[in-house]
């Protein structure tokens, strides 16, 4: 049984290993438990290792690996570096006001189906009024409960903006070999790209960098209800 900022350490150690595959420093774990000296958070972390659910790695600074997470800790508090701007409502294109920015959907993400070979619109939709009017964006539909712990659920439509770069801890469109396409939170170390699933059920997919392509980043999406 940890104790409540026992518990608040160790999710904010693994959400900074999840964003950005660094350990936090001392000061940003004092400053993240509004705690007054450092002292206090090497007692925390001594009674994290002593209960297996951190370890330090050796001959590194500031390296601490998560072994294990509290079996209290909810889906949001594991995956909360991405949080959904969810548009709520029915997309019928029939619904969508002649004078709003409308952006293509252009069928569903799934596996062995690339962005560049989807062919046909699906529908049109409005573009969420929290995103800049000049970008590239399109929809899609999500299919398969993958990412649910990241708040994306089957039949959402998640909006992307294209690129082809991203950021570690970033939910991307990944192309595989030119071919298969996912919805995965990419992190990048070293030759090594991991796409990760935001659930538990799912095994992280490892490639070398060659093989993946990023479409593009998740930056909203919409739910019906």
């Amino acid at each position: 049984m940890l104790t409540k900022k026992q518990k608040n350490l160790l999710l904010f150690i693994n959400k900074k290993l999840r964003s950005s595959g660094v350990s936090p420093s001392y000061e940003e774990m004092k400053q993240s438990l509004n705690l007054k000296s450092k002292s206090g958070i090497h007692r925390l972390i001594s009674a994290l290792e002593e209960r297996g659910f951190i370890k330090r790695l050796a001959h590194k600074a500031r390296a601490l690996e998560v072994i294990k997470l509290p079996e209290t800790a909810s889906a949001n508090d594991i995956y909360n570096n991405f949080s959904p701007s969810v548009i709520k409502g029915g997309l019928d294109e029939e619904q969508v006001p002649s004078d709003e920015i409308e952006l293509p959907v252009l069928g569903k993400i799934a596996a062995g189906t690339p962005v560049e070979a989807i062919q046909n619109e699906v529908a049109r939709i409005p573009l969420p009024n929290n995103l800049e009017k000049n970008g590239d964006y399109f929809g899609l539909k999500v299919q398969g409960d993958s990412m649910i712990d990241a708040g994306i659920h089957e039949g959402d439509t998640v909006i992307i903006r294209r690129t082809n770069t991203a950021d570690n801890g970033k939910i991307v469109v990944a192309l595989i070999d030119e071919h298969e396409a996912m919805l995965k939170r990419i992190r990048k170390k070293g030759k090594v790209v991991a796409l990760e699933s935001a659930n538990r059920n799912y095994e992280t997919k490892i490639f070398g960098p060659d093989r993946v392509k990023v479409q593009g980043v998740l930056v909203s999406l919409y739910r019906n209800f």
